[in-house]
């Protein structure tokens, strides 16, 4: 399992190397809202300064958590190229024509 926070963090990244990566010809993606859903297992930490954390759960690992709750959860995540000016910017995302995708 992973930490929710991470597996956000791991797509930013790859969103990040998806812009900044140019293919061999001019097709672009303009990148709009990125849905992801997860299957993610509660966990809380007891005291006073308790927290709750999200960890992300495999699909083949569901059967092996059966003293944890885990709940499916969609996060709609709306990317923002912002300048350091503050301005927002249109995204677009090279496709990868070597692995087929356009």
């Amino acid at each position: 399992m992973i930490e929710l926070a991470v597996m956000v963090r791991e797509l930013r990244e790859q969103l990040n190397q998806a812009m900044t990566q140019t293919g061999p010809g001019p097709l672009r993606f303009e990148l709009g809202a990125v849905e992801v859903e997860a299957t993610v297992a509660v966990d809380r930490t007891a005291g006073a300064g308790g927290k709750v954390k999200f960890w992300v759960v495999e699909a083949s690992g569901d059967a092996s958590l059966t003293d944890s709750r885990t709940h499916r959860i969609t996060l709609t995540l709306h990317p923002t190229l912002v300048s350091p000016d503050g301005t927002h910017h249109r995204v677009l995302v090279a496709g990868d024509e070597a692995d087929g995708e356009r």
